[in-house]
């Protein structure tokens, strides 16, 4: 008869079970559903800024891929950063929206640069790019997470 999982290892996963239960139960839900959701609701509030201030911004922020790529991380910084009483709304200002913020409203090399007036203009073209000689590179996707902490041998 063959010899079935070992009553440690069945009690070790019974253990990861209920620990994955236990941070399902921990993990908070989203206050907002989506990046559009936290623009519109919060951060053009927070950020409100006038025309005469010399900084762009387009109301049609989601057709400027740089811009949706931005806004989605300052929204999922601070969907995290909201949990931390003590200087979660602190860290979040100045590591993510002060410095995302500066770059998305520059008026000369910020992506809404073509938008005038607060309309939305002509986004911008892609930078130009030539592929890489075949085989320069290779796919990190299975190795990424494999090994240990800093390619440091395992003992």
């Amino acid at each position: 008869m063959p010899e079935g999982p070992s009553e440690d290892r069945l009690d070790k996963l019974l253990d990861e079970i209920i620990e994955d239960e236990i941070q399902k139960e921990k993990s908070p839900d989203l206050y907002y559903g989506n990046v559009e959701e936290f623009v519109k609701d919060r951060l053009v509030h927070l950020f409100a800024r006038s025309p005469e201030s010399g900084l762009v911004w387009c109301p049609e922020w989601y057709r400027h891929a740089e811009a949706l790529s931005r806004l989605d991380a300052i929204w999922r910084a601070w969907e995290n950063l909201r949990l931390d009483p003590a200087t979660g709304i602190s860290n979040w200002w100045l590591h993510h929206v002060d410095p995302n913020m500066r770059v998305l409203m520059d008026p000369v090399a910020g992506p809404f640069a073509r938008c005038t007036n607060w309309v939305h203009g002509d986004t911008l073209a892609p930078l130009p790019h030539v592929d890489a000689p075949p085989g320069l590179f290779t796919d990190a996707r299975g190795e990424w997470f494999s090994g240990t902490p800093l390619g440091l041998p395992d003992d």
